[in-house]
């Protein structure tokens, strides 16, 4: 088998700024023309939009670069962190209104897929939205919430954050498109999400999401559809909180994978 490559966070400067190899620029302009291409018919009018406002270019933006452009319109930053954080630290984040997002870019032997969340995937994926007021507030709103919760309800949470901001879809004049992170960051799923006829696409109830186990490296069996922003939004009055400790009462639904190997 392959050895795995270990990605490391690129230390910032004085000024908060990373100092990309031209390899690594070369990667992500290559990434962000081929996703690009492959988001046009596939992907909500919304994230579009902000794809617009951000205006990536052929060099990995800034993070400070994204959140100047960010704190005009809904008051959000990206914030620099290492590929995986703490549950806790994730939502304190959100609470702030900062998204929480790696700098390392994917090396180019593996161009098309790694399980981390790299630079790319939480720039060119998440940050479009946080541009949507309804979706910005739901982040920010959740991250709140899940702050109150004990970790074990925390990763309980983090299900439905799954099936939403990473792997959601929405339905815009009658047709499928996608809104998650996970999914418009890749090749594969972007498209797999909104034409294939193998996954089961399901109206999104919260406690369904809930209740629904996933694993993270295979294409999702099951994706949950909004039929606008205002419907996360929404979901902060019904306490998704309290929701996710109920949940724990109820039994998961089977699994619609093998589980992973270990």
């Amino acid at each position: 088998m392959k050895k795995k490559h270990v990605y490391h966070s690129i230390p910032l400067d004085e000024h908060g700024n990373a100092h990309y190899s031209q390899t690594e620029n070369d990667t992500w302009a290559f990434l962000l023309k081929r996703q690009k291409e492959l988001v046009k018919t596939r992907a909500s009018k919304e994230y579009l939009k902000g794809v617009e406002i951000l205006n990536f270019k052929d060099v990995i933006p800034q993070h400070l670069e994204v959140t100047e452009i960010l704190s005009n319109i809904t008051g959000w930053g990206v914030e620099p962190v290492p590929a995986l954080i703490q549950p806790e630290m994730f939502f304190s984040l959100l609470a702030k209104k900062r998204f929480p997002a790696a700098n390392f870019i994917r090396i180019p032997e593996e161009i098309d897929y790694i399980e981390e969340p790299d630079v790319f995937h939480e720039l060119f994926g998440h940050c479009p939205l946080l541009t949507n007021a309804p979706y910005a507030e739901f982040m920010h709103q959740y991250g709140r919430l899940a702050l109150k919760a004990d970790r074990k309800t925390q990763m309980r949470m983090f299900r439905l954050f799954w099936f939403t901001i990473e792997f959601g879809l929405i339905r815009e004049d009658n047709q499928i498109k996608a809104y998650g992170g996970g999914i418009l960051s890749s090749k594969s799923e972007v498209i797999y999400s909104v034409e294939s006829d193998i996954p089961e696409r399901r109206n999104l109830d919260p406690m369904d999401a809930l209740r629904t186990p996933f694993r993270i490296d295979i294409l999702q069996p099951v994706y949950f559809v909004i039929e606008s922003f205002e419907d996360l939004f929404k979901l902060i009055s019904k306490d998704p909180l309290k929701m996710a400790e109920e949940s724990f009462l109820l039994p998961d639904f089977p699994a619609k994978f093998e589980r992973k190997k270990k």
